[in-house]
């Protein structure tokens, strides 16, 4: 039922995209806020206590639901897995900057590409070169693929009912709302156990990730780049993510931008050739190559399952 479930889920997802800022931001940001005022007096251990607050809350509602219509009937169950899901998983809300992007490139339309990938990273990119923006655009994918979708899957797969898949996403969004802001003079270190409870999360399924786009990309490239690269990055996960995928793609990430008139020195991730709007398709189709990999794993354990 696992694969059933994230199947149909990714099926109705490409056919009907979830408006995310409307029925998951926007309600989840008033839960943080309310939250917030309630518990945020600057210090970590308050903090810890409204992460645990909502993580259990929502989480253990979850499995409760779950069993309960487990107990009615499995298709019930199946139905809240799938619905959670929806809410949960998917990056067509993003993916379609990808795709304007890369058309865009592909027609000349520089200018229309540069605002596209402001628009997508919340940053001024007005004098980045094509190869610039295609790079970024390959860099927001692989992170946005992991984040939206593999680790997802495997938290959902981990936990019983659809609790992982909460779990998960809820712990990023609140690293986002919370942890993003930690250490600043009006939030505190309100935000420090958020950030690294996403971390703890997010070790294992970035490293599963990494490990998959190498198995369908260049393998030993992508492995070489992790080992080697990854380290250099600010957010080593996704460090972890770019050199593997760049190593697998045979495509150079990182290095120098141009982001909001100024020049930002980054490492270089991956190697290869210089980022166009070829490997843009080839880093779709390394992300589908991924996604089929873990399903048929899970084909896989279903069938030996069965067997024991």
């Amino acid at each position: 039922m696992t694969l059933f479930s994230l199947i149909v889920a990714l099926l109705i997802e490409q056919l009907r995209p979830l408006s995310v800022e409307r029925f998951v931001q926007a309600p989840l940001k008033a839960f943080a806020r309310f939250l917030e005022d309630r518990f945020n007096d600057g210090e970590a251990r308050h903090g810890a206590v409204a992460w645990w607050v909502a993580i259990l809350s929502v989480c253990f509602a979850s499995a409760l639901v779950y069993f309960l219509l487990w107990n009615i009937h499995f298709v019930l169950a199946l139905a809240f897995n799938v619905v959670v899901l929806y809410l949960t998983m998917g990056f067509r809300h993003v993916s379609h900057y990808f795709t304007d992007i890369q058309l865009a490139l592909r027609m000349g339309e520089l200018p229309r590409a540069r605002q596209l990938i402001s628009e997508w990273r919340g940053r001024s990119h007005d004098e980045s070169s094509s190869s610039e923006v295609a790079r970024l655009a390959i860099e927001e994918a692989l992170i946005a693929s992991h984040r939206n979708v593999f680790g997802v899957i495997f938290w959902f797969i981990l936990l019983p009912g659809p609790s992982g898949a909460l779990l998960y996403r809820l712990a990023r969004f609140f690293d986002q709302e919370w942890g993003c802001r930690s250490g600043g003079l009006d939030f505190g270190d309100f935000g420090e156990f958020s950030r690294k409870a996403c971390a703890a999360l997010d070790w294992l399924p970035v490293r599963l990730s990494a490990a998959a786009f190498s198995i369908v990309g260049d393998f030993e490239d992508g492995v070489y780049c992790w080992r080697a690269q990854a380290s250099q990055w600010k957010d080593k996960a996704s460090g972890i993510l770019l050199s593997s995928g760049g190593g697998a793609l045979g495509v150079r990430l990182g290095m120098p931008i141009f982001e909001s008139g100024e020049v930002v020195e980054r490492p270089e991730m991956g190697i290869g050739d210089d980022a166009d709007a070829d490997f843009m398709q080839s880093t779709i189709g390394l992300v589908w190559r991924t996604l089929v990999l873990v399903f048929l794993v899970l084909a896989l354990l279903s069938v030996a399952r069965m067997g024991w």
